[in-house]
């Protein structure tokens, strides 16, 4: 539970307080047990505790703790980013920076970016979320709670809808919404980026049309724009490969990293086209805990873990489950509430929705209730908050996510 130390201006989804965790399974300072299937919002594909990003910290623990690395280098940095770019899967020479956080990551982005281009202007899509810093307030596709009371906030920030077969926006609507917007909104030549996530989290688990994602990609070639894509969730094996944007058929200029990059220790980065991130000078870039020592050493074994095999493994086994549940409760009428099952690989969410079509935002509310009672954390997404978001583990047990979509599935019916 909270305490009045604490700001109430932050929202609690699950009332608990938890002491340990071990891969899927977590338990509360009453000791009471649950299967987690929101993993830090997307910061544990290797789970609670992972025995091998431990070790990682715990010895770097006995080297250095901390060097500012725009002061003095350190070699965990460096090591990092040169793993990390035989991890990325980018056809041109890759540089970039690290960040505390994936909104760093962006906020870092947008300077590159204007540095690079001379304009200001930034084109977003709707349903986006980038994070809660100022800057990367006004790219959120979304108003409620995150823009409220704050005021003017950086820009120009445009927004163009989000297509997508999860959510019945086609390419060719958004291609129309692009072309009205440099119609009548703002010269195409003031133009620096647009931002997007291949597969948005927080609207719940939306896929991006590749086809628009390619004509996109035509387009800012030809007028000189540059595509930031947002990573910070999709990444790092949740979609059953290392990153979404390969499935697009498309590159980023830059490219934003975070959450499950180092196994639940804050890390982000920036990286993209290596005279694109040179575009500031000197001093432009950095951070006094950008690329801490401890940090470093955890998001090398991270990416020590993440072999392709592995991915496609854990993807898989996660995917077939989801799916397959999903499949049999809507062939047997589970509940009239079931929805779209959205997302790719095992980045999946699952919508609930009236008998009149209509979010089934308080039935949505109800299942996390009730799921949380019997031993299962969910989390919810949607700008309704009707979309049951999964975020278990990728290295979940097979019979730890077989029992978690047990208890999903009774609390589903029971609002039959």
């Amino acid at each position: 539970m909270t305490h009045e130390t604490i700001s109430r201006s932050l929202s609690i989804v699950h009332p608990i307080t938890l002491s340990h965790g071990r891969n899927a399974q977590v338990w509360d300072t009453d000791g009471k047990h649950y299967i987690d299937f929101v993993g830090g919002i997307g910061v544990l594909n290797l789970g609670h505790c992972n025995p091998a990003i431990v070790s990682a910290i715990q010895h770097q623990a006995t080297q250095l703790t901390h060097a500012a690395f725009n002061a003095v280098p350190h070699g965990p940095y460096v090591q990092f980013m040169q793993r990390l770019e035989a991890f990325v899967p980018l056809s041109y020479p890759m540089a970039g920076m690290l960040t505390n956080s994936g909104a760093e990551a962006a906020e870092n982005a947008l300077k590159v970016a204007r540095a690079a281009t001379g304009r200001t202007a930034v084109v977003a899509f709707d349903g986006g979320f980038h994070g809660r810093t100022l800057a990367t307030l006004n790219l959120n596709g979304k108003v409620a709670p995150y823009k409220q009371k704050v005021g003017v906030l950086p820009g120009p920030v445009f927004h163009l809808p989000y297509p997508s077969a999860d959510n019945g926006v086609t390419g060719e609507q958004a291609m129309q919404a692009l072309e009205r917007l440099f119609s009548v909104e703002i010269d195409v030549n003031e133009v620096a980026c647009f931002i997007f996530e291949p597969v948005q989290g927080e609207a719940g688990f939306l896929a991006m049309d590749p086809t628009f994602a390619q004509a996109l990609r035509t387009f800012c070639d030809a007028h000189g724009i540059l595509i930031i894509i947002d990573e910070i969730q999709s990444g790092f094996g949740r979609t059953g490969q290392r990153f979404g944007f390969p499935r697009l058929g498309i590159e980023p200029d830059l490219l934003l990293l975070g959450k499950s990059i180092a196994g639940g220790v804050p890390l982000g980065a920036v990286v993209g086209r290596r005279e694109l991130m040179a575009s500031l000078p000197k001093g432009g870039l950095g951070g006094t805990y950008s690329g801490n020592p401890l940090a470093c050493a955890a998001g090398l074994a991270t990416l020590e873990l993440m072999s392709d095999a592995n991915l496609a493994t854990w993807g898989e086994l996660q995917e077939r489950a989801i799916v397959g549940r999903y499949e049999a409760w809507k062939a047997r009428g589970l509940t009239p509430y079931l929805g779209r099952l959205t997302g790719v690989g095992a980045m999946r969410g699952i919508e609930l929705v009236t008998p009149q079509g209509k979010p089934a935002t308080a039935q949505l509310a109800e299942v996390l209730e009730k799921a949380r009672a019997a031993g299962l954390l969910l989390m919810p997404a949607g700008k309704a908050r009707h979309i049951i978001r999964l975020l278990a583990p990728l290295t979940a047990e097979a019979d730890v996510l077989e029992r978690g979509l047990d208890i999903l599935e009774r609390c589903l019916a029971e609002l039959s």
